[in-house]
Formats: structure tokens, C-alpha cells, sequence
């Protein structure tokens, strides 16, 4: 039985200038299809927001706007991973979710029994909130807090963030041009955890808050999580594939 592993990225990897960023999106799809040698892969994937926008310009701080270009994009997006994997000879598959559907252990079982028969069978499922129908009671938060919740629910040993932000820092990088990279981590100050969510992408809901409050979930349940760079997928790859951390952050218990 391979090891099971959670991949998230976010929009700011996969559009750039209000549409799809198509050659990080192959990049990635080829990635995950050399992944998947190696590992069961679950691919939690933002962008149906920002793939609704190419075909319908709305104000997307509307929430209504913002549900209805989800609802236009999510097929689209879809059918670009689909495309994408299709030369891999891989079939992929469509997880919509809400806090609803963890809302009782029976539901988790019968979600989880769906993940099992997918991953069973080499198809790589493909998640995402239901952002066109979630209310404020079943919203799950950003895609980051989905994806911890989907590497715990589905018990993936170690869920891996591929963002514009390339690892964590022991200060702000964008201010401080000393900051170094903390390659491993243990535990959050939950004063980091508690700063204002600041995105640094038109698509993103999130930042390093998101990420860290992530990785705190995991770390309270027990199981790791990788930060690393989507734009250049060498870092991830080397921890992943080839058994090498110089860069990105590894938050986990152990050493």
C-alpha cells in the first residue's frame, strides 16, 4: 500500500493576470503524475474563482458574485486538470465539500469510503470547497484549512502546500532581506497564529496565517505538513522524491 499524501495549491500558483497560469498548471500535473509512482495522491486545487473570471468578469468581494464565478469555473477547471492527465493515462475525479460533510462519523465514513475505492482504482481525486452553495454555517474557511482537515479525515501521513510563499521564516522576507528559512518545526507561537490573514495574490483568501493555523492542525493531530514553493516545484520534489530537505519548511513532532 503506498503512502498517502495531500498536495494543495493555491491560486496564486495556478492563475496569473485574472487567468489560468497553464505552464505551472502542466508543471504540476506532471509532478503529481511522477508523485503518484510513489505515493496515493490527494490534489486539494484552488482556482474555480479565478477560471469563472475568464469567462465572466463580476466583483468577486461580492459573495454572490464570488459563489456564481465558482460555480462557472470549477467545471472549467476540471476539464483542464482532466486534459492535463489524460497523456499520463490518469483519471481524475471531482470532491466537492462542505463542514457538512464531516459533520457526523457516518458521513466522514462514507466519504472516506469514496477517497478509498478512487485511490483503490488510480484515480487521483481532486478537491475543493463548495464555494457556489456553502453558507457561513458549512463553509470550512481557505483552502488551506480544508486541505489539513482532508490530510486528517482521509488519514494522509503528511500534507504538502505549494504556495507563493516558499517556506516560513523566522521573520517577514518581504521586509527583512536577513530572514532564513526554518527548515524544521515543531510547534506555532500561537501569537503568529493569531495575526490578520493578509493574501498577497488577487485570488488568494489566505498567507502564511492560513498555512500556519494548517500546520498547527496537523501537528495537534499528530501528522506533518510541507511548505514549499509551486512555482518552482524543485524544492518539493527533492523532499518528496529524492529524500532531501535543504530548502522549505517541514512542521512535524519528530526531527
Amino acid at each position: 500500500m503506498n503512502k498517502r499524501i495531500v498536495i494543495k495549491v493555491g491560486s496564486a500558483v495556478l492563475t496569473e493576470q485574472n487567468r489560468i497560469a497553464k505552464e505551472r498548471m502542466q508543471n504540476l500535473v506532471d509532478f503529481l503524475a511522477e508523485l503518484k509512482q510513489s505515493y496515493d495522491v490527494i490534489l486539494v486545487s484552488s482556482g474555480a474563482v479565478a477560471a469563472g473570471y475568464t469567462e465572466l468578469k463580476l466583483d468577486k468581494s461580492v459573495l454572490e458574485n464570488k459563489q456564481a464565478l465558482a460555480a462557472i469555473g470549477q467545471p472549467l477547471l476540471m476539464r483542464r486538470y482532466k486534459t492535463m492527465f489524460e497523456p499520463h493515462q490518469i483519471l481524475t475525479s471531482q470532491i466537492l465539500l462542505t463542514a457538512a460533510n464531516f459533520h457526523t462519523p457516518q458521513e466522514a465514513k462514507r466519504l472516506n469510503n469514496t477517497i478509498d475505492t478512487l485511490l483503490r482504482n488510480g484515480v487521483i481525486p481532486i478537491v475543493n470547497e463548495n464555494d457556489a452553495t456553502a453558507t457561513a454555517e458549512l463553509e470550512l474557511g481557505d483552502n488551506d484549512q480544508l486541505s489539513a482537515y482532508v490530510a486528517h479525515h482521509f488519514d494522509a501521513s503528511l500534507l504538502v502546500i505549494l504556495s507563493d510563499i516558499d517556506a516560513y521564516y523566522d521573520k517577514d522576507p518581504n521586509k527583512h532581506s536577513d530572514a532564513v528559512v526554518r527548515l524544521h518545526v515543531s510547534q506555532i507561537d500561537p501569537e503568529e497564529l493569531g495575526k490578520a490573514v493578509s493574501p498577497n495574490h488577487a485570488f488568494a483568501t489566505g498567507g502564511i496565517v492560513t498555512k500556519l493555523k494548517a500546520a498547527d492542525f496537523m501537528l495537534r493531530h499528530d501528522r506533518s505538513m510541507f511548505l514549499a514553493s509551486g512555482f518552482n516545484l524543485q524544492t518539493v520534489r527533492a523532499f518528496l522524491i529524492e529524500g532531501k530537505h535543504d530548502s522549505g519548511t517541514l512542521f512535524s513532532r519528530e526531527a
